[in-house]
C-alpha cells in the first residue's frame, strides 16, 4: 500500500485539510482528514481529482503557433490541418501523440478521449495492421502515463452528398460496414476504453448513423455537432432537419453520447440533448481560436445535458482555462456573472468527464475510486493569496501550477516534471518531423 498526504484536498464533501489517502492496486482504499504528514508521500498545495480531457485530436498539436496568422475561418484552418494529416505515419503519430499526452499529464489530465479518424495510409491504402494508427495512439497514452478512450470515428463522406477529398481518403473505411469490421478488431483493457464516434452529420450520411450508434451499445459514443453555421445550413438543405434532429431520428442521442461543440443550436436542439441526457462537450479554447462562436451552455445544463470539457485542437492544453472559459464566455453572451459555479465547472472537468469516457470510477477522491490526484500550487503568482478554494483552481490556476500528478496510484509528475520523459524536447522533435 502507498499513502499520499495532501495539505488540502477537494473531496466529495468539500475542501479538507490534512487528508491522508491510502492506495492499493491503483485505487483509493482509505481517506482520513485532519491528519499530520507522517511518512506518506507529501502533496502540497490544493489536491484535486484527476482531470478528464474529453475531446482530443492529438495531431492538431502540431498546428500551434502556425495557424494563428492572417484572416480566415474554420474552413481555411482545416486546409492547414489536412496538410499535417497527410504526412503522418504510425511511427511519427506515436511519437507526436506520446509527447502531446505527456503535455496533458503535466497539466493534470489523467484520461483523454481521442477522437480518432486518421485511420489509413495516404490515398486510403490499408496498413498491414488496419488499426496501426489507433494502436499507435493507445501505446502513446500508456507510455505517457494516462488512460485513453479511443473514440474510433466513422468518416465516409466529404460533406453532404460530397465525395471524399484526397486527404479524407485516409479517414475512410469506404462505408459503415467497413468501419464496423475494422473497429471489431480493437481491444481495450482496464486503462483503455474502445468507444465509437461519427465524425459529424456531414461526414456520415443519415442512413449510416444508426449502425455507428449500435456497434458498441455499452461504450461511449461521440459526435461533432453544429460547430459551424454552414454545417447547419447544409444539413437543413439536404435533410430538412438540423444536425441534432438528424442524430435524434437515428437513435444517436443518449446518456452515453457526447455532442462535441454543440455551438449553434435551436431551442428544439437544446431540448433534444437535454431530454436524452446527452453530454455537451465544450472546447472553448478551440472554439474561440477557430471563431466558431459561443455555445448555449446554461440552456443545455438547464435542459438536462451534463457539461464536459476538451482541448480539441490543442491551441491550449489547460483544463482550468477550458473550465473558466465556459463561464467567462457565458458572461460575454449574457452580460451577467455567476452562470456557472466553480464546483459545477470542476465537476465537468473531473467526474462528469470521466463518466462520459467510460471511466465511471474516476474523477472523485473517495474509497473505491481510481487513485488519480493532481496537486496545484497555492504560492504561484497566479494563486498566491486566493485562499486555496475550488475557486482558486477554476478561476485562478493554470496548467503551469500543477506540481504533482498521480494516475491510478502511480506518481507520473513529480515537482512539475514528467517522471518518464522530457516533454518539451519530445514535442519539439516530433512536431519537426511532420511540419
Amino acid at each position: 500500500m502507498t499513502s499520499y498526504w495532501c495539505a488540502r484536498a477537494v473531496l466529495p464533501t468539500g475542501v479538507a485539510d490534512g487528508v491522508l489517502i491510502g492506495v492499493s492496486e491503483g485505487r483509493v482504499i482509505s481517506v482520513e482528514t485532519g491528519v499530520v504528514p507522517g511518512d506518506a508521500v507529501r502533496l502540497d498545495g490544493l489536491v484535486l481529482p484527476g482531470l478528464a480531457n474529453c475531446h482530443s485530436h492529438a495531431f492538431h498539436r502540431a498546428l500551434r503557433g502556425r495557424t494563428q496568422t492572417g484572416r480566415g475561418t474554420f474552413w481555411t484552418w482545416r486546409e492547414q490541418m489536412y496538410a499535417v494529416a497527410s504526412v503522418l505515419t504510425p511511427d511519427t503519430y506515436y511519437r507526436l501523440a506520446r509527447a502531446v499526452y505527456g503535455e496533458m499529464v503535466l497539466a493534470g489530465i489523467t484520461a483523454v478521449g481521442e477522437f480518432h479518424y486518421l485511420h489509413h495510409a495516404p490515398g486510403g491504402r490499408r496498413y498491414d495492421d488496419p488499426n496501426a494508427m489507433g494502436a499507435a495512439l493507445i501505446a502513446a497514452a500508456k507510455d505517457a502515463g494516462l488512460r485513453i478512450t479511443l473514440l474510433d470515428t466513422c468518416y465516409v463522406a466529404g460533406g453532404f452528398d460530397q465525395p471524399l477529398n484526397e486527404v479524407q481518403q485516409r479517414f475512410s473505411d469506404g462505408d459503415v460496414t467497413g468501419w464496423v469490421r475494422r473497429v471489431q478488431e480493437l481491444r481495450g483493457d482496464d486503462d483503455v476504453v474502445i468507444g465509437a464516434a461519427a465524425h459529424s452529420v456531414r461526414g456520415v450520411p443519415k442512413d449510416q448513423l444508426g449502425p455507428v450508434a449500435s456497434l458498441l451499445p455499452e461504450a461511449p459514443l461521440h459526435v461533432h455537432l453544429s460547430e459551424q453555421v454552414a454545417e447547419n445550413e447544409a444539413c437543413l438543405a439536404t435533410y430538412g432537419r438540423t444536425p441534432a434532429q438528424v442524430l435524434d431520428e437515428a437513435g444517436f442521442l443518449s446518456a452515453r453520447t457526447s455532442a462535441v461543440h454543440a455551438t449553434h443550436l435551436t431551442p428544439v436542439d437544446v431540448g433534444l440533448l437535454g431530454s436524452s441526457a446527452t453530454y455537451s462537450c465544450f472546447c472553448p479554447t478551440t472554439e474561440r481560436d477557430l471563431a466558431d462562436g459561443i455555445g448555449p451552455s446554461v440552456a443545455l445544463r438547464d435542459a438536462g445535458s451534463p457539461l464536459t470539457l476538451g482541448s480539441d485542437s490543442h491551441a491550449v492544453i489547460d483544463l482550468f482555462e477550458e473550465a473558466r472559459a465556459v463561464e467567462l464566455d457565458e458572461r460575454l453572451a449574457s452580460q451577467e456573472r455567476g452562470n456557472w459555479s466553480a464546483s459545477e465547472l470542476l465537476t465537468a472537468a473531473t467526474s462528469a468527464g470521466h463518466q462520459s469516457l467510460g471511466f465511471a470510477d474516476a474523477g472523485r477522491i473517495e474509497i473505491g475510486a481510481r487513485a488519480d490526484l493532481v496537486a496545484v500550487r497555492l504560492d504561484s503568482v497566479r494563486t498566491a493569496g486566493t485562499g486555496g478554494s475550488v475557486e482558486t483552481a477554476v478561476f485562478a490556476a493554470s496548467a503551469a501550477d500543477v506540481t504533482d500528478v498521480v494516475v491510478s496510484g502511480r506518481q507520473v509528475v513529480v515537482e512539475g516534471k514528467h517522471a518518464g520523459m522530457d516533454v518539451a524536447a519530445e514535442l519539439a522533435a516530433s512536431i519537426a518531423e511532420v511540419t
